[in-house]
């Protein structure tokens, strides 16, 4: 029997596959071999494309797994936080792709960039105001309870209060093992000087490493061992 697999949805494309995902759009957001001055410009955007798709996910997630921490849904949020903790692993994977890209290569490239700089991530940024919201709506659930965030260290692990406390952290160290990567990667492909040189990039992206979102929930670990 023959199967019609004609399209069905609206828009271009010779498949529904290919106008659902808006194939043609997408695999035209790339500079085109006319306009490239290097081949591996194509490398480079793919990675930092990418890398804006997985942080749109990403920021969705916690954008909806601080409604349902409002909402006193925990063990909903804490699965959507899982998922954005996923994406964040995902695009710290992916960096290993510029490991192919040499100096010498990343610096003929370097003029198509223009001032370009990561530090300019519209998904980064969205990333961070919602890591913000999920941090407040989180110590609003801590008041509810009568319980402070130097407690959160989980001694319970079927507790959701607990549970999300520690999807939280992960979250947190995953964001800082990605900075962490990136710093590596741009001083690898010369795109900035080491950390401590004048007017160098790398020193902004030095001292994120070391930034935390929930910097309550790490003290309640460093509690331990100072009380101990």
């Amino acid at each position: 029997m023959k199967h019609d697999h004609s399209p069905v949805l609206p828009g271009h494309g010779a498949t529904d596959y290919a106008r659902y995902m808006r194939i043609d759009a997408l695999l035209d957001l790339q500079r085109s071999p006319d306009e490239v001055i290097h081949r591996d410009e194509l490398l480079f955007q793919v990675v930092h494309q990418s890398t804006e798709l997985w942080l749109k996910l990403a920021a969705a997630e916690l954008a909806e797994a601080t409604a349902q921490v409002a909402a006193g849904q925990l063990a909903a949020a804490e699965a959507l936080l899982v998922r954005a903790t996923l994406a964040v692993r995902l695009i710290t994977d992916q960096l290993e792709m510029l490991r192919y890209l040499s100096p010498v290569d990343f610096q003929a490239m370097q003029p198509a960039l223009g001032n370009g700089s990561g530090a300019e991530s519209p998904g980064w940024r969205e990333v961070q105001s919602a890591s913000r919201k999920l941090g407040r709506a989180f110590d609003e659930q801590l008041a509810t309870h009568g319980v402070a965030a130097t407690e959160m260290c989980p001694t319970d692990p079927s507790e959701p209060l607990h549970r999300l406390a520690e999807a939280m952290v992960e979250w947190d160290e995953r964001v800082s093992v990605w900075r962490v990567r990136h710093y590596q990667v741009a001083l690898r492909i010369g795109g900035h000087r080491p950390a401590g040189s004048p007017g160098s990039a790398a020193n902004m992206l030095a001292k994120l490493a070391g930034h935390r979102f929930f910097p309550a929930l790490w003290q309640a670990r460093m509690s331990l061992t100072t009380n101990g």
